[in-house]
């Protein structure tokens, strides 16, 4: 079964909605978080969109979700923001900080 949340946006709106949770709950000195996006051009218009079509799930089991998009996704970046000890361990390992998806092994 697909899930999804029946409210498709782009990757961009839910970069710039990660932005805006940050900003109001860990704001940067000067700026906003929406300051550091950027688009790489090996990848253009790739992240505009992606869809699934949850209805199997609801058709045959009733299946809707409970929690909205934003709700979700806020309570999900607090937890993050709240849980460093379980997430930092992972950026020290060295296959973290390579750009995946190029066909290149990491050194």
């Amino acid at each position: 079964y697909n899930i999804g949340g029946k409210n498709e946006m782009t990757n961009l709106d839910v970069v710039h909605t990660l932005c805006r949770i940050l900003d109001a709950r860990r704001p940067k000195a000067g700026g906003s978080y929406a300051d550091q996006i950027t688009f790489v051009a090996d990848r253009p218009g790739h992240d505009r969109r992606y869809a699934i079509n949850a209805g199997k799930i609801d058709r045959e089991l009733g299946w809707t979700p409970d929690v909205k998009f934003d709700d979700g996704f806020k309570s999900t970046v607090e937890w993050y923001l709240e849980n460093k000890i379980w997430w930092q361990p992972l950026l020290e390992r060295s296959e973290t900080q390579a750009r995946q998806g190029l066909g290149k092994t990491p050194k």
